[in-house]
């Protein structure tokens, strides 16, 4: 499903431990590194596809995670050209995302990655909450930091593992 603009509606999920740290997943047979995150099917909400995504890329359900927070509007970006697929119709020239972040509040033993249709990751780690910054690929970092942004300070208020010490530092930090 694509928009009227060509953009893509999709989710995008924060996955976060108690100390704060976000969970950061390699591509299968990449080294390319990023939050989960996938398409919303024509009949769903986006917190409906938010949790078909958390299990599919993850293996996780709801009642392994707690949900802190989504994104108030669509975050948008554009592909380059060269990923645009200009023979597609319709043509798709990026993705609108909400955002969620979620507390994982079961043993992290529980990540999977065969559960999808098609895996999309082969590793992860859990890393600080502003280090994806650095890491995502340049298309994804303006919407990446409105997301991170947006949804870091609920860490702060549901008491997950941040100080607003840290928090801002690290922000500062990442640029």
């Amino acid at each position: 499903m694509i928009d009227s603009k060509g953009y893509r509606p999709n989710v995008g999920i924060i996955l976060c431990n108690d100390e704060g740290r976000v969970f950061w997943a390699k591509r299968k047979g990449a080294n390319s590194w990023q939050f989960p995150q996938g398409g919303i099917d024509g009949d769903e909400d986006p917190e409906t596809a938010m949790y078909r995504e958390l299990w599919e890329e993850t293996g996780l359900r709801a009642e392994h995670v707690q949900l802190l927070g989504r994104t108030r509007y669509w975050l948008r970006y554009k592909l380059p050209d060269r990923y645009i697929r200009k023979n597609s119709t319709p043509l798709c020239i990026g993705q609108k995302q909400i955002w969620f972040i979620l507390r994982l509040n079961t043993d992290e033993s529980m990540v999977r990655f065969d559960c999808g249709h098609k895996q999309e990751f082969d590793s992860w780690k859990w890393v600080e909450y502003w280090y994806p910054l650095k890491d995502v690929v340049y298309f994804k970092r303006r919407v990446y930091r409105k997301a991170m942004d947006e949804l870091g300070a609920l860490l702060i208020a549901n008491d997950v593992g941040v100080n607003a010490e840290s928090y801002l530092s690290g922000r500062l930090e990442a640029g």
